[in-house]
């Protein structure tokens, strides 16, 4: 690196959106270029990308950011990639794609999810991964193909996920990093491939097609001349391979600062709430739920549940008085509805709603696991208006949050929060009683793509532990802590015990109502 390489390129390759961001070496965020990413989903729960395709947009958003930054090949120390995590992308001869990748988003594996989390050697699966099963994952997806698409595993010589692939376009290197290695074939002790696990999936005689395991913390490649052409970037740049979307993140946002472990909540359309522990802290709980994620931190992991449905649920309820305001011959955007949210939550009277967040048609996965599982409003009467289902809904979402870090043990010491509905005082209020914890507003803008620039940093000498490298680019984008209202959070635990109460009883309601939706009129 010489004194001219000033800027570190984070790469967040997510579903809909890859994202290329320039960083100082500071850890200030100087611009960044993107390109929607495009994803066809089929009528059988196909939801799949093209490889090729993903390759192409990477690189245009690489290009992108050379034309907003000056000078910006000579000046790039160092490039690192993180991206959408599970998902099955396969390459073959001459690391040609296999077929388009299986998403994230794929529920074909449901069938054999079942079959799998039948078995009796699961639970010792889930000790060694410390993560559910679920359809989003590699391992069930790869289980799946083997019983119903064998031919697409027989034509592959590797399977990687989303950045895996990316890095591979970049380097010319066939890798995974040690995240997603350790929660889907793995064990999050030692970060390594544990046979335990690949024969719990089935997948013992498939074991050729796992890549070597490589910590971007540590080692780097140099990029290819391929792809510098492809990317407007030098040849030779170290590239690093990032950990998982979800964990980069997270780091990015302060679940951990002054080496201190903490808490970290993502409250988008879905969401993410990590803890940072050490390896010996993690508590796993009876139902088997939740992923266990490595940091790129020695002997410190995340522990981590997911919610369906975040703010997919304040969507509906807007929608719902947009439509009724639309029908009276008003018309408003949803920006203005936004707005008022919390003139609304204002208006209301804290009381006895309850409302339970599962407004995903796909139900929940996080701490429970059930797809028929639905929103609904509990403790209404005729006192209630409108503005009180307001409440009820934001307050539903600090309750989902809380029932989350539940299932992981005691609630966090202090609450670090990013996602762009936080920047409601009302949201942050519920969610800062609910888990009775001070909060902390990340003002990162782009915290994937930092976690991963961080691992370049280390990587590249600009730090000389993950810890320094915090201290800069995390530490002082921390707000300042929110501590919650004493009786706020007093009023929390009774609602949340009523909360865990109903969603308990619930569960055979959910069935029924299930099974009458797909019931044959008239039968």
């Amino acid at each position: 690196m010489t004194s001219t390489q000033n800027i570190i390129i984070g790469i967040d390759a997510g579903t809909s959106v890859i994202k290329a961001v320039a960083f100082d070496l500071s850890g200030r965020q100087i611009a960044t270029a993107s390109v929607r990413n495009r994803y066809a989903t089929g009528e059988d729960g196909s939801a799949t990308q093209p490889l090729a395709q993903t390759w192409a947009d990477c690189a245009t958003a690489l290009r992108g950011l050379g034309e907003k930054v000056p000078d910006l090949a000579a000046r790039t120390a160092a490039v690192s990639v993180t991206g959408q995590g599970d998902g099955t992308w396969l390459v073959g001869r001459e690391n040609a794609p296999v077929g388009d990748a299986w998403l994230w988003l794929d529920a074909r594996a449901a069938s054999t999810v079942v079959s799998l989390a039948s078995k009796p050697n699961n639970r010792a699966r889930f000790e060694a991964t410390g993560t559910g099963l679920n359809t989003c994952q590699q391992g069930t997806q790869l289980a799946h193909m083997d019983r119903f698409a064998s031919d697409l595993l027989d034509r592959a010589e590797t399977a990687l996920h989303c950045k895996d692939w990316l890095y591979l376009n970049l380097t010319g290197i066939r890798a995974t990093d040690p995240s997603e290695a350790s929660f889907t074939f793995g064990n999050f002790r030692t970060r390594q491939y544990d046979d335990a696990v690949i024969d719990a999936l089935g997948l013992e005689h498939r074991r050729k097609l796992l890549p070597d395991i490589i910590d971007g913390t540590e080692i780097s490649h140099p990029l290819t001349s391929d792809a510098a052409k492809a990317c407007g970037l030098l040849a030779g740049t170290p590239v690093c391979l990032g950990y998982v979307d979800m964990v980069m993140t997270a780091l990015g946002a302060g679940v951990r600062s002054g080496g201190r472990n903490a808490a970290c909540s993502t409250i988008g359309s879905t969401g993410v709430h990590l803890r940072a522990k050490k390896v010996d802290d993690v508590h796993l709980n009876s139902e088997g739920t939740g992923y266990v994620i490595a940091l790129p931190i020695p002997g410190i992991v995340t522990q981590v549940q997911t919610n369906m449905g975040s703010t997919i649920n304040i969507d509906w309820i807007l929608d719902i008085a947009a439509s009724l305001m639309a029908d009276a011959g008003k018309t408003v955007s949803h920006a203005e509805l936004i707005a008022r949210i919390d003139g609304w939550f204002a208006d209301s009277k804290p009381g006895s709603v309850l409302y339970h967040p599962y407004i995903s048609e796909a139900g929940e996965r996080g701490p429970f696991v059930n797809a028929n599982a639905r929103a609904g409003f509990a403790g209404l009467s005729t006192r209630h208006r409108f503005p009180d289902l307001v409440r009820g809904v934001v307050e539903g979402l600090g309750l989902a949050t809380r029932d989350c870090y539940a299932a992981m043990g005691a609630m966090p010491e202090e609450l670090r929060i990013t996602g762009g509905a936080t920047r409601s005082p009302s949201l942050r209020r519920s969610l800062s009683a609910a888990v009775n914890a001070p909060i902390r507003q990340s003002q990162r803008e782009e915290t994937g793509a930092a976690g991963a620039a961080m691992m370049a940093a280390v990587a590249v000498g600009v730090y000389p532990t993950m810890d320094d490298c915090i201290a800069d680019w995390v530490s002082p984008l921390l707000g300042e802590p929110e501590v919650p209202d004493a009786a706020e959070a007093a009023r929390f635990d009774t609602l949340f015990a009523a909360y865990t109460d109903i969603r308990q009883a619930m569960a055979p309601a959910w069935d029924k109502l299930a099974s009458t939706a797909t019931a044959t009129p008239g039968a």
